[in-house]
């Protein structure tokens, strides 16, 4: 009991020196994330469902593509399912009601999406590079149960990368916060943790996708036997995982590690305009990193290789029934003026 309050009154201390020499705008996460996680939850959860119901109600054929893109959209569905409580947290000003073990399960889960989702966006890019780019060479080679062992694989890393996260800790010592980082005792071993991931488990598929999708590019630029319709497709793929790497990864996992060196160097006494700013962009990043989930079922939508044939056939069945109501209510209405004629 005597630690745990020494402990809270020298985090305490820490917070409050902190905030005396180097003031941020702390309310503005508390304004700024929760009409972002609403949206997010709305669009990822209502997007992600009708994913995997597609593919579970309308049988569709399990290809390579397919198998990544059922554990994308499952691993986003781990993420949404916890931004109600993310909600109530920051609308409540940073008031954590759930308990220690529920904080360190929805940090977690975060970057378990977060990571899940950048290893299948690379499992994908590979797919579609060797399709395009060596297609004889994979012809008859890459099989279903390939991308079924690639995905345990992805999972595994990514569980072991994100599970080190749980050895600090997320809340204060009455469970009251709920950190999305540590508290400023453990940070010099966290910002080496999360330098690590970054390089890991973002630099390097980052890279591997760019260059994979660089190539593929250049492929479908240059060939002009290339299908038209598989062109636009994949160009489309390109220009998405663009927007998500750009605007979702790469700000976040930058602005992540810039505001945690921020905080170390507050600690030592240092603190400019610089800190500040970085903190605002940092809290911008953590929305725009939260809408992968909401953009990915787009990915879905152009990866799956069966999707496009079936909007198809809705949309011809839509017509079909909408041209027979037409013709019906035109045939209805013609017989009643007739027979209107005829009482006349």
């Amino acid at each position: 009991m005597i630690e745990q309050s020494t402990a809270h009154l020298a985090f305490g201390f820490q917070e409050h020196s902190l905030n005396r020499g180097c003031q941020v705008n702390k309310t503005f996460r508390f304004q700024y994330l929760p009409p972002i996680y609403i949206m997010v939850f709305v669009v990822g959860f209502l997007g992600n469902c009708w994913a995997l119901l597609s593919m579970r109600f309308h049988r569709v054929k399990w290809t390579g593509i397919n198998v990544f893109l059922c554990n994308l959209a499952l691993a986003d569905l781990l993420y949404v399912i916890t931004l109600p409580f993310l909600v109530v947290y920051y609308a409540s000003r940073g008031h954590w009601i759930f308990g220690t073990v529920f904080c360190r399960a929805t940090r977690l889960l975060f970057h378990l999406n977060l990571h899940g989702s950048i290893g299948f966006l690379t499992c994908i890019s590979v797919q579609r590079y060797l399709g395009i780019v060596h297609p004889m060479r994979v012809l008859g080679r890459v099989k279903t149960h390939h991308s079924v062992v690639t995905s345990v694989v992805v999972w595994l890393v990514v569980v072991i990368q994100t599970a080190t996260d749980l050895y600090f800790s997320k809340t204060n010592p009455n469970s009251t916060k709920c950190y999305d980082t540590t508290f400023d005792d453990a940070l010099p071993a966290y910002i080496t943790y999360s330098l690590t991931l970054s390089v890991v488990g973002f630099l390097l598929p980052f890279a591997i996708t760019l260059g994979c999708y660089a190539h593929v590019v250049v492929v479908l630029t240059r060939n002009p036997n290339v299908d038209p319709i598989l062109k636009s497709r994949c160009l489309r793929l390109v220009a998405i995982v663009t927007v998500l790497f750009s605007f979702c990864f790469t700000p976040y996992h930058v602005l992540r590690n810039a505001n945690l060196l921020a905080r170390y160097l507050q600690l030592q006494g240092s603190c400019t305009r610089t800190s500040r700013a970085i903190y605002m962009a940092y809290q911008v990043s953590r929305g725009l990193a939260s809408l992968n989930s909401a953009i990915n079922p787009l990915v879905y939508f152009i990866a799956g290789d069966e999707i496009k044939s079936r909007m198809q056939k809705i949309r011809k069945k839509l017509s079909h029934s909408l041209s027979r109501s037409v013709t019906w209510y035109t045939h209805l209405n013609s017989s009643n003026k007739s027979k209107m004629l005829t009482a006349v």
